[in-house]
């Protein structure tokens, strides 16, 4: 096992990835963007990741939400997902949660970084105000048709969205993995002590002509 996070070691050294051991991360939600970013980081060498989600797989779900297959429909989502992320790292402590946030954040929890990957506002205004509280960093996600938008929260707040009901729309499955992957990026740089920009929001989005473009907007706190 000792050439596992051969790669890692040569981008960022023995000591960086030796300290990601004592990290612990929290995932909120394990739908589409949990799946692909507690994939992404299964690997990486993260000591501990919790996953919080009641919600169980529905056929629907499996196009996009890559942990899961035929097999896992009627299961919940975070207890599949953990399952199949102890199998890929040999020293990953996998804790899935299975009951909404707002009923999780009622014990004393902490962590490193917080990583949204729920699907509405309300979920996510709570996240907010719980990184606040326990004055942890948290990354916004989220995705429909072929744009989505990322932010590592840090001083800003959420408060800038409004509050209000959208219709679902349909979702492109690689966007997802697209967006989920952008959150899983700024994780590591931010766990691993790199560099990396904060309160910025992000908008990345396929136009009408298949050009992918994006847009960055500057958070105030």
């Amino acid at each position: 096992m000792q050439d596992y996070y051969l790669r890692q070691e040569m981008l960022w050294g023995k000591e960086t990835q030796e300290a990601l051991k004592s990290k612990r991360v929290l995932i909120v939600g394990s739908g589409g963007l949990g799946c692909s970013v507690a994939l992404a980081l299964s690997g990486s060498g993260i000591g501990q990741i919790d996953i919080v989600d009641f919600d169980r797989v529905e056929v629907h779900n499996i196009h996009r939400q890559i942990l899961f297959d035929l097999d896992d429909i009627g299961e919940y989502k975070a207890k599949v997902v953990a399952k199949k992320l102890s199998k890929r790292a040999f020293n990953l402590k996998v804790t899935p949660y299975i009951l909404k946030f707002e009923e999780f954040i009622k014990d004393e929890h902490k962590y490193d970084l917080i990583i949204d990957a729920t699907d509405n506002l309300y979920t996510r205004e709570q996240i907010d105000k719980f990184a606040k509280k326990i004055n942890t960093p948290w990354i916004y996600g989220s995705v429909e048709e072929f744009n989505g938008q990322v932010c590592l929260f840090k001083s800003a707040t959420f408060s800038i969205f409004a509050m209000q009901d959208v219709d679902t729309k349909g979702i492109s499955a690689p966007m997802v993995m697209q967006i989920a992957s952008f959150e899983a990026n700024l994780a590591l740089r931010f766990l691993a002590n790199l560099e990396v920009a904060s309160d910025i929001l992000y908008y990345l989005y396929y136009n009408n002509s298949g050009e992918f473009e994006t847009k960055k907007f500057k958070l105030g706190a």
